[in-house]
């Protein structure tokens, strides 16, 4: 069954109310159902970790965090091939064989801890298949981003990633429930519970999403990027958005575990769902008033929020510290989240300046090509955020008995990106990249 669609002009406003708006809604809908999978897999191990001693396995702290943060790891890595396959297979082709991978991980994480005397280098080696659901961010934003128009970019892609960041919260909050339902402690669930919808995503998929033939491009076409410096400012600007929020996610549980040992672990799952609903008020927001002044003001923040964390685990052992610990977490996520979506909204309007110095318009083929491949690229650098800060939180225990040594050294990034979005993006408003819609017409990016 042919899926390719041939015309495709989203910026052109009538072509968008006959045609277009109802083939993008439709392909993100069973995007974010797909994506909203892929995040739960990649994290499934942040709550399988945490519970491993209890079910009899004899492991280490340090070894817990590395189950947590493989993941991370290979997604991370993964991301980098994700991004260019939307463009290579096409996009709706590319999210049923992504969907259908995430069930190896499932399957070896139900197989695997059945049996307390499996060996760690098993374990290790079947969270890092995890790492699938990890790539499923890139090839899924890359994809989106060639079905909307400039205006509405930010909002589709900030419900699009919001979608898929969801999916950290509802492992997080029902993996926990589901493993203990019933009296005992059922690990195998944790994966068992997915497989159903892994399969409905891949089928779904199939049957109503479609490909773009204005997103194919080569390998080579989308490797300029490499070459253009807003590439990797952005990066470093996302690590501090995205990879915040990952990382803190796949670490929360097993650090409510080491520092507050009397609380419930499954608590963590608030603080990736305010983040993750936090995110499409960001993107819109910059659509608005443009991103670059929205997360310079909002790192400043996470930074001081930081901050508060190591003041909170200092007095652990108050009655009020936990209490404040989770509500300081719960901000920053918020700001994590929002920051997010104003960051991912900054590169549509950056490479639509670059095409409108060189005399074209946002619907040129080059302009789409590289602002997919850059939104995939991006996120896959920032990703590894959620293999270095469960790995930075085991390094700081391991050095000073606790946390605060890694807080710390976060809170200065955040220093460091507000002060290079400042310089890049705010300083000089008239000679860098500008958004679209209102905050394109009055100089902001």
């Amino acid at each position: 069954m042919s899926k390719w669609i041939d015309d495709w002009r989203p910026n052109d406003p009538e072509f968008w109310q006959a045609t277009g708006r109802k083939v993008a809604r439709r392909n993100l809908g069973f995007s974010i159902f797909a994506e909203f999978l892929g995040f739960s897999i990649w994290q499934i191990w942040a709550v399988v970790a945490a519970r491993l001693p209890d079910a009899g396995f004899d492991l280490s702290t340090s070894q817990l965090f590395w189950l947590v943060a493989i993941p991370g790891l290979v997604g991370a890595t993964a991301r980098f091939g994700y991004t260019f396959a939307p463009a290579r297979f096409g996009g709706r082709n590319w999210t049923v064989v992504s969907a259908i991978l995430l069930l190896i991980p499932t399957t070896l994480l139900a197989v695997l801890v059945s049996d307390p005397t499996t060996p760690y280098w098993m374990l290790l080696g079947a969270a890092a298949t995890a790492g699938f659901g990890g790539g499923n961010f890139a090839s899924s934003m890359a994809n989106i981003s060639y079905f909307f128009p400039e205006r509405r970019k930010g909002a589709a892609l900030g419900m699009n990633a919001a979608g898929g960041n969801i999916g950290v919260a509802a492992v997080l909050g029902l993996v926990p429930l589901v493993i203990g339902f019933g009296g005992g402690l059922h690990l195998e669930r944790a994966a068992l519970v997915w497989m159903p919808l892994i399969l409905l995503a891949a089928i779904c998929a199939f049957f109503f999403m479609d490909n773009l033939r204005a997103a194919r491009s080569t390998f080579n076409d989308q490797r300029q990027i490499l070459n253009d410096r807003d590439t990797w400012v952005m990066s470093i600007l996302y690590i501090a958005t995205f990879g915040s929020f990952i990382g803190y996610s796949a670490g929360l549980p097993l650090l409510i575990k080491t520092q507050f040992p009397e609380q419930a672990v499954q608590i963590a799952f608030l603080g990736p769902l305010v983040g993750s609903l936090a995110r499409p008020f960001g993107g819109m927001l910059a659509d608005r008033i443009g991103g670059a002044r929205m997360i310079m003001l909002a790192f400043p923040l996470m930074s001081i929020a930081t901050v508060g964390l190591v003041g909170c685990l200092a007095h652990r052992h108050e009655s009020w510290a936990f209490g404040a610990f989770l509500a300081t977490f719960m901000v920053l996520f918020i700001l994590s989240g929002i920051a997010n979506g104003g960051s991912f909204r900054m590169v549509p309007a950056i490479w639509v300046r670059k095409a409108a110095a060189r005399g074209d318009g946002p619907d040129d083929p080059r302009c789409k090509r590289e602002t997919a491949a850059v939104l995939g690229f991006i996120s896959a650098v920032a990703a590894y955020g959620g293999f270095y800060i469960p790995q930075a939180y085991n390094g700081s225990i391991s050095l000073t008995g606790g946390p605060s040594l890694a807080l710390l050294t976060f809170s200065g990034f955040y220093l460091v990106a507000a002060a290079v979005t400042w310089v890049v993006y705010v300083r000089r408003p008239a000679t860098t990249p500008l958004a679209s819609g209102r905050a394109l017409t009055e100089g902001r990016i």
